[in-house]
């Protein structure tokens, strides 16, 4: 398969000012995908990095809601860029959820149409320096995970969000033969909503199993990054588009994330 073939030089003039260049997915929707990938953009700046988060669902647009600037838009430079939205000093987030003047419309666009509009967001977008680039994918293995495998041929490789039970363990592994087929690093494994602590009684219980990402991990000879517990407070703080992890750090799942993130920082450096 030929990676670079809708490779140009403005989408590597932009690659190349980015530092580490990450890819979250899952095999299916329903997981958390985007939520993890927003919180962990968000965990990245608060260690003082400069991040970029990368919305590539053309369809269902979730992370500008998730970040609370959903009426917010990406203004052109006088060079003809785009400049992307600017959520904090060192967080910039592009997302077709920016461009859709009714939220309501449905994007009805085959496959060249949503690999142009990926390939203008990396592109045409102003993103400057970055740490990180975090993208988000949409769930499955369709047209956006092999538009992003062809534009970015050298990142750091791939984070696979899975929930602890088997049928969504059954698409991990999808996700990660698709992976590989792509010759893409696989940085690791994320389980979301593990576990859930009562907060009457402080007592940890398994909604949905437990330990399927460690399984999946071992089974495939792959990093298991971490687990994140459900937790009813940062559902609200994502529809309310505040930052959980800034608004209650020492939390379970504030401290899950920033010890993901450690473990991204030793397999992918600083």
């Amino acid at each position: 398969m030929e990676k670079n073939v809708y490779m140009d030089s403005k989408v590597s003039k932009n690659l190349n000012n980015i530092a580490h260049k990450i890819v979250v997915l899952s095999g299916k929707g329903g997981v958390g995908k985007s939520t993890v990938s927003a919180y962990l953009a968000l965990s990245l700046v608060e260690k003082g990095y400069t991040v970029g988060l990368l919305d590539s669902d053309i369809h269902g647009p979730s992370i500008p809601k998730i970040l609370g600037v959903e009426d917010k838009k990406p203004e052109p430079t006088p060079e003809g860029a785009i400049n992307p939205v600017v959520v904090s000093q060192k967080l910039k987030v592009m997302s077709m959820g920016f461009l859709l003047h009714d939220r309501d419309v449905p994007v009805i666009w085959r496959g060249p149409l949503k690999m142009g509009a990926i390939k203008q967001f990396i592109g045409d977008v102003k993103w400057g320096k970055l740490d990180y680039l975090i993208v988000d994918l949409p769930p499955g293995t369709g047209d956006e995970p092999l538009s992003i495998a062809q534009l970015i041929p050298n990142s750091d490789g791939a984070i696979i969000v899975t929930t602890p039970q088997d049928v969504a363990l059954l698409s991990v592994r999808k996700s990660i033969n698709f992976v590989k087929k792509m010759n893409m690093p696989i940085i690791g494994i994320i389980e979301n909503m593990s576990g859930f602590k009562c907060p009457h009684c402080g007592k940890s219980i398994d909604i949905f199993k437990s330990g399927g990402g460690v399984k999946a991990s071992i089974d495939f000879k792959v990093p298991f990054l971490g687990k994140i517990p459900i937790d009813p407070d940062i559902v609200e703080s994502g529809d309310k588009g505040e930052s959980f992890i800034i608004k209650k750090p020492q939390s379970d799942t504030a401290k899950a994330f920033a010890e993901i993130v450690e473990n991204i920082e030793k397999t992918v450096g600083r």
